[in-house]
């Protein structure tokens, strides 16, 4: 089965060896991703940076050729659990119909201090 690799463009990846996200057949599973901008730096609430991060696993879906309506799981990381209702009204505001399989939990901390959250996504591309 076809192998496609979605390039991490994260100055992490070459390091730890990781693609963005990875197609196997009909399914696209997407690397644990933050809200980085595009100047690298990570900014903003956690409202803000799962706004963020969701945008760059659809770009990464796309890149698969799978959309956000493909999209059978996400699992949300949080540095401070407090912040669950503004990392979920976000994730709500991309996913509200959607409605993945779903878990966020709270983890110690992230690579970056600035992080706040961090998500990975799994899709099925229905074949047609």
């Amino acid at each position: 089965m076809a192998r496609k690799l979605v390039t991490a463009h994260s100055t992490w990846a070459p390091t730890v060896g990781y693609s963005r996200a990875v197609r196997v057949g009909t399914h696209v599973y997407v690397a644990g991703t933050a809200g980085i901008g595009s100047d690298g730096a990570v900014t903003g609430d956690a409202h803000a940076q799962t706004l963020r991060a969701l945008a760059i696993i659809q770009e990464a879906l796309a890149e698969s050729g799978a959309v956000l309506a493909d999209v059978v799981r996400t699992r949300i990381f949080v540095t401070d659990i407090d912040q669950w209702e503004a990392v979920g009204r976000a994730h709500g505001e991309v996913f509200r119909d959607i409605r993945p399989a779903s878990t966020m939990v709270e983890v110690s901390r992230l690579i970056d201090p600035a992080m706040l959250v961090e998500i990975e996504a799994d899709a099925v591309i229905e074949e047609g």
